[in-house]
């Protein structure tokens, strides 16, 4: 494969030669990305449970039942809601690092 030459103003950029930041950046970037993946899960869960009980508000109102019951019943379902979600983002959480400890557990 050809490799042209980068013009006289461009700044010559060397990939590669330098292992060890290249592993910092990456390493940067993954915790980066892992926080951002954990804020926008809990964002989801959090809008989720407001679906879920403004669903069941609606709902309720809809079929004529008692304020009161359904103002309950709804604070059910967002307190439920809201339970899983959080639990189902701690076990993946548990799950990918687990799952990491053993990979790097089994490369040796």
């Amino acid at each position: 494969m050809l490799k042209s030459k980068p013009h006289p103003d461009q700044l010559a950029l060397g990939f590669g030669k330098n292992a060890e930041l290249e592993k910092m950046i990456e390493a940067r970037v993954a915790l980066r990305a892992e926080a951002a993946a954990i804020r926008w899960r809990f964002r989801l869960v959090l809008l989720e449970t407001v679906m879920m009980s403004s669903l069941v508000i609606a709902a309720g109102l809809a079929l004529n039942q008692p304020t009161a019951l359904v103002l309950r019943g709804a604070a059910i379902v967002g307190i439920a809601c809201l339970a899983t979600g959080l639990m189902l983002i701690v076990l993946s959480g548990v799950t990918g690092r687990l799952i990491s400890k053993f990979r790097r557990w089994r490369a040796r």
